[in-house]
């Protein structure tokens, strides 16, 4: 069965972002200063996407739109996360993932708004 999510770009972005920072998280662990970073990241990145998945799950537009919102707060915390790991990931990668962080903030952002205008117009 496919998941209903999985048509939402900003979703789709969040759960391979998770991926890469188990990747990532692999580097960092290898110089013990850097294991409370990969703490963080685990939990701030995980919860971008499981906000968005039990605000879908609530089932009312509202819900949707309040935890996407809430997934907003993650998203930001982790892009903080990468920008303090800078001694310990390449300039290149921490970029790249700023970039992915940018990119799923402004979807949820959008989307949020989009939401907004739908309902105000019922």
């Amino acid at each position: 069965m496919d998941d209903p999510l999985l048509k939402y770009p900003f979703y789709v972005k969040a759960c391979e972002l998770f991926d890469y920072m188990l990747d990532d998280s692999e580097l960092l662990q290898k110089d013990y200063r850097a294991r409370e970073i990969v703490r963080q990241l685990v939990r701030s990145t995980g919860s971008i996407s499981a906000n968005i998945e039990e605000g879908y799950g609530r089932g009312t537009r509202k819900e949707f739109i309040y935890f996407l919102t809430v997934s907003c707060g993650p998203a930001r915390e982790t892009r903080g996360w990468y920008v303090r790991s800078k001694r310990f990931l390449s300039s290149d990668m921490i970029a790249i993932r700023i970039a992915q962080l940018d990119e799923i903030i402004s979807l949820l952002v959008s989307s949020i708004k989009s939401l907004k205008q739908k309902g105000a117009g019922e």
